[in-house]
């Protein structure tokens, strides 16, 4: 489908209309308010921090990384990599003048995030309750005063699914006043129904939520109008003929003028889940509409393209994948494998410098301090020049894609190898040398280059100019353990007893 996408990737067409999806990019379960003129996303991140990002755009469509929720969670275990735990599913929200964003970790139970500027600084992230299993909440403010969070839960870690929960809450966000309702039973027309969503509309209180599974799914949307139930329900948004598998778990926006939208993820494997937007439609008897039901079955498709919702005049606009770091420290598209400590890095004349330090395990996938962020097109070339001359004698470095499972180039010793390592086998197993060239350079170009559907090849070069390709063609698989597609990663480790010199990166090119 993506086969010949080539270039960034530009959702905005500059002629009043868009394509989907609007970020190919990982912002698995999509969140968003709408605060004046003013659109706010949020998504998941798991146990890459600083966590949940923070998204502005002025159209829907262009979209700009502002700010993130959780600089790091309350507990020390998130201080190595805990692939697949941490921020599932978060919900952002507007209440007098207050940003609250809600989020489930599925081990340690319900959190808040809240601030009043979301593009400064959030504060520290706030235990609502103790609890395993409980994910996707989302909070809902009623007309009366009265205050309430929805939630979903993970069969993973409790033992069943498909069962959507509701409580009161304190008016601030920080405390459930009760143990919860059922007030949504999917086992038998909706398995799997996760990620609620809650509104109210001309007396009615919908819940938005997504059914089937992330990659076959659909999304439905139930309403009553007691906020207990019971509650009619019915799919509004499915794949039906169009080729966009499993569209739903998202957010919905009413414009000022009338009109509607729908944000939400389809799974693209090893891109992870990417970003689109759908139009949507209030009818006459109260139900909504999704995309297009282009072949007359009564349920919303995804459209591929359709107009802006808001025409801004601005040029459109895609978040950076390059760096020259020219900066004092690094940028917001930077995330960490787990939670950033000082001694990770440092920026001098223009080169990032990472440390290697000190790591006893067989695979860096389980490594704080190795720097990602998100892939951002579906073909490119990221390429890196890295000086590895003040690397001690059990130090590495390289340049991976990675999301749990990482492929790619790692030096260490005079060698260059073409490795990898598959989270889904063993977490504790070692890294996989697929080949190994001889490397008396001080200076690396490493260069991967990747093309749809997750097709990875591996070069090398001592000039920047000729690049010799190492080992085999690789095929990024996603790793259900981790719950995030690929990443572009860059990294510095050491195998000693002790923490090891480091690798100087001048920079990251992404064409």
């Amino acid at each position: 489908m993506y086969k010949d996408c080539f270039g960034k990737w530009i959702a905005d067409l500059g002629n009043k209309e868009y394509k989907n999806p609007i970020l190919f990019s990982d912002y698995s379960d999509p969140d968003v308010i709408k605060v004046g003129d003013d659109f706010f996303m949020v998504a998941s991140s798991f146990t890459y921090f600083p966590g949940l990002p923070v998204l502005h755009s002025k159209d829907l469509v262009n979209w700009e990384i502002i700010s993130y929720a959780v600089e790091k969670m309350p507990f020390e275990t998130y201080d190595t990599p805990q692939h697949g735990k941490g921020i599932w599913a978060p919900s952002i929200r507007h209440h007098e003048g207050v940003f609250y964003v809600s989020f489930g970790d599925p081990d340690e139970g319900v959190f808040l995030a809240k601030t009043t500027d979301p593009f400064g600084k959030w504060d520290d992230v706030i235990l609502v309750h103790k609890a395993k299993g409980w994910i996707d909440t989302c909070p809902f403010w009623d007309e009366d005063g009265k205050a309430y969070l929805i939630r979903g839960v993970a069969k993973s870690r409790i033992g069943y699914k498909s069962k959507l929960f509701l409580h009161q809450m304190s008016s601030d966000g920080t405390k459930l006043l009760d143990e919860g309702v059922l007030v949504f039973d999917g086992r038998i027309n909706h398995p799997t129904i996760e990620g609620p969503k809650m509104y109210k509309r001309n007396g009615y209180y919908y819940i938005f939520a997504p059914a089937g599974g992330v990659q076959q799914g659909w999304q439905m949307v139930a309403r009553s109008k007691n906020i207990y139930g019971p509650y009619e329900h019915k799919v509004v948004l499915w794949q039906g003929d169009s080729k966009i598998n499993g569209p739903h778990q998202g957010g919905l926006v009413d414009l000022d003028n009338g009109e509607s939208y729908f944000m939400h993820f389809q799974d693209l494997e090893g891109y992870g889940r990417i970003t689109h937007l759908q139009p949507a439609r209030w009818t006459e008897d109260g139900w909504i509409e999704m995309g297009v039901d282009t072949n007359k079955d009564h349920i919303g498709e995804p459209v591929q393209r359709w107009k802006m919702p808001i025409v801004t005049g601005e040029k459109p606009y895609v978040i950076d994948e390059s760096d020259n770091f020219d900066g004092e420290k690094l940028g917001l598209k930077w995330q960490w494998q787990a939670h950033f400590k000082d001694n990770f890095y440092s920026i001098e004349n223009g080169k990032l410098k990472l440390n290697a330090l000190s790591y006893k395990g067989e695979n860096i996938s389980f490594a704080p301090n190795v720097l990602c962020q998100l892939m951002k097109r579906p073909n490119f070339e990221a390429t890196t020049k890295v000086d590895v001359s003040k690397l001690l004698e059990k130090d590495s470095c390289g340049l991976v894609i990675t999301g749990g499972s990482y492929y790619g180039l790692r030096y260490e010793k005079g060698y260059v190898y073409q490795v990898l390592f598959e989270l889904e086998k063993d977490v504790e197993s070692k890294e996989v040398i697929l080949e190994k060239i001889k490397w008396d350079f001080d200076t690396i170009y490493f260069k991967l280059k990747l093309t749809y559907p997750c097709k990875i090849e591996c070069f090398v070069s001592k000039d920047g100019i000729e690049f010799e390709k190492i080992g085999k063609n690789l095929q990024y698989k996603v790793s259900r353990k981790s719950w995030v597609g690929g990443k572009i990663g860059l990294f510095a480790v050491s195998q000693g007893e002790k923490d090891g010199g480091y690798a100087s990166f001048e920079f990251l090119k992404v064409e």
